[in-house]
Parts: structure tokens; C-alpha cells; sequence
């Protein structure tokens, strides 16, 4: 079932858009069917042309947004060539969107690491299996490698590949929209200069 409309205002807002996200977010828990983390995740290649996918959100804070891919994927590329993109969240039940746009950071090793120990033993399979956007003859092949992966850690811990890590979206701008009747929707925008700045908030004709 649908939330009732809100008035996203200043007030309700306040100054900090990492606060509100969060509010945001466990809202959609409540309420999303599947993966109320998914995004869009935009980035562009080294032709300037841009490119989007859904990927997962694995953590939130003042830094900003992360997630966890293989480095040698096309998107991996691309961010490291071109470090700055777009984020998009939609959550369909809560008639609400975020958008998010601001320069791309590695996360550390110390939290790639504790990010993927904590995914289940085949996903860590996977990761070594997989040469993520490259072409692939025919599933066989990949089940032979994911067999072939599994028979060299045999009981043994699987540690993170050299090319697995993170990226943290270092948000220059945060855009709230709240869906309103007659298309007349809430948009309010924050935006600061640099990561630690003060954010500055605006509202928007929908």
C-alpha cells in the first residue's frame, strides 16, 4: 500500500541530507517488495558516452554512498578512468526519488575486506570466477570456472580478489522528490562546494 503524501519542506528536510536519506531509506525497507538499497548507478565511458545500471547499495554514511563491484568491469573502468557519477534511487511504494551526483573515492582496503567476508562463500566464488563484462562463450564455461575456483580454496577461507573492491559516491549534490497530486510534486535540492562544506538547500518547480 501506497504511503500518504508528505510535504517535503524545509522544515521537514532540516540540513542534513544524509539524515534524511536515512529516514528514506528505512521507509523503504518497510515497504519496498525487493532490494529498497538498488540504484541506478550512471557513469561514462572514454568516448564521453554515458552508461547506467542497477547495483546495490552496501553502506551510508557522512562520507557518502558505497558499493562493491569487480574493478576490470566495465563500470569499474570507467569510474577509475572518470571518477564522478550519478546515483539514482526510486522507491516505487513511497512515491519518492533520490538523485545523488559528486566525485567517486575507493573505499579502504580494511572495509573492501570486512565488506567481502561478509558475503556468503559462493558469492566470493563468484567474484573470483566471474571476468565481469567481458565475453563469455557459453554458461558452461562459467560453471567450469566457478567449479574450477571452488576446488583451489576447498575448505579454505576465499580472500578478496586484487581486482574487488569499492567505490563511495562523495555526494556534491543531493536531490529529494516526493510525488504530489496533479504533478505539482516536492523537489528540494542540497549542494555544497566541497566533501566537509555546509550544504546550502533549494526548492525546485517540479
Amino acid at each position: 500500500m501506497a504511503s500518504p503524501p508528505l510535504t517535503l519542506d524545509e522544515e521537514t528536510a532540516g540540513r542534513d541530507p544524509i539524515a534524511l536519506f536515512r529516514r528514506w531509506l528505512a521507509d523503504a525497507e518497510a515497504s519496498e517488495p525487493n532490494d529498497p538499497s538498488a540504484m541506478t548507478l550512471a557513469s561514462v565511458d572514454s568516448d564521453g558516452m554515458p552508461d547506467a545500471r542497477m547495483v546495490l547499495m552496501r553502506g551510508v554514511d557522512e562520507r557518502g554512498f558505497a558499493f562493491y563491484t569487480n574493478f576490470e568491469s566495465d563500470k569499474g573502468r570507467q569510474l577509475l578512468a572518470n571518477p564522478r557519477a550519478a546515483l539514482c534511487f526510486h522507491w516505487k511504494t513511497q512515491r519518492r526519488q533520490v538523485r545523488v551526483r559528486g566525485a567517486v573515492e575507493q573505499v579502504s582496503e580494511a572495509e573492501a575486506d570486512a565488506y567481502f567476508d561478509s558475503r556468503p562463500r559462493g558469492s566470493r566464488i563468484g567474484a573470483w570466477a566471474s571476468q565481469q563484462s567481458r565475453p563469455l562463450a557459453s554458461r558452461a564455461v562459467l560453471e567450469a570456472r566457478v567449479a574450477e575456483i571452488e576446488a583451489r580454496f576447498g575448505d579454505e577461507a576465499v580472500p578478496r580478489p586484487p581486482h574487488w573492491s569499492g567505490f563511495r559516491i562523495v555526494p556534491a549534490r543531493i536531490e529529494f522528490w516526493q510525488d504530489g497530486a496533479f504533478r505539482l510534486h516536492d523537489r528540494i535540492v542540497f549542494e555544497r562546494d566541497a566533501e566537509g562544506a555546509g550544504w546550502t538547500t533549494r526548492r525546485l518547480y517540479p
